[in-house]
């Protein structure tokens, strides 16, 4: 069964706007569990495309329905590995993840297929023909810091994402030594909203004070246009 939709919208906001929302947040919402004493964590995530860069073009077009693959990890650590895909379907999301040893990660890596049949494992399944029908590879590292709020009512889950980076060509994604370049001219914060069917009135007042825009692209987006600058959107 898949899993269920959810809305996600995103927001770019100036380093000002994310101070007060960060504030007002904290006192309204729950931190993550998983943030440290700054309520921060960080992200690593491995994207796969295909060689004519379907994923990319999908999202750059605005295909309604879209799939993205990918493997992730915290904190620059090996303890906690997720084979990912994201589905899209317009302002709604939902995500199917996995959790994988290192050598199955280092094996999806090399987009060896040996053995993903007899798994059982759908996501499994569905990354074989990732890797077989439409010849997907890892393309760019996507590195970030995560600042986490949430609410059990609708699931509520707002992030700012901030210091993103690029591992540009590398798909070395367990190397703490990667090199990282940021793709952004100026620093921004990145919010995601997250949230099942409707948000309450008391969240969505404490949201309105932000001016900031809606982002269109997203952060795989921005890292592949940094990597290939003939890449426009």
């Amino acid at each position: 069964m898949a899993p269920p939709l959810r809305h996600e919208l995103k927001f770019q906001l100036n380093m000002g706007e994310y101070l007060v929302l960060s504030r007002e947040l904290d006192a309204l919402l729950t931190r993550d569990p998983n943030g440290d004493e700054y309520n921060d964590y960080r992200i690593r995530s491995l994207y796969y495309d295909t060689p004519f860069d379907d994923a990319l073009r999908e999202k750059l077009s605005g295909e309604p329905e879209r799939r993205k693959y990918r493997i992730r990890i915290y904190n620059n650590s090996d303890k906690l590995i997720k084979l990912e895909c994201k589905r899209k379907i317009g302002d709604l999301t939902s995500k199917e993840a996995l959790t994988i040893p290192r050598d199955l990660a280092d094996q999806l890596i090399a987009c060896d297929t040996a053995g993903l049949l007899r798994t059982g494992q759908p996501l499994l399944h569905a990354m074989y023909a990732q890797l077989m029908t439409r010849a997907a590879r890892p393309v760019v590292i996507v590195d970030y810091v995560r600042e986490a709020y949430m609410h059990p009512a609708e699931e509520i889950r707002i992030t700012f994402d901030k210091r993103l980076r690029s591992g540009m060509r590398s798909i070395a994604l367990f190397d703490p030594t990667t090199p990282l370049l940021d793709p952004l001219p100026n620093p921004m914060v990145i919010m995601e909203v997250k949230y099942n069917r409707v948000l309450p009135g008391y969240i969505r007042k404490a949201l309105n004070q932000c001016t900031g825009q809606r982002l269109a692209v997203s952060k795989y987006v921005l890292c592949r246009a940094f990597d290939n600058p003939s890449i426009a959107f």
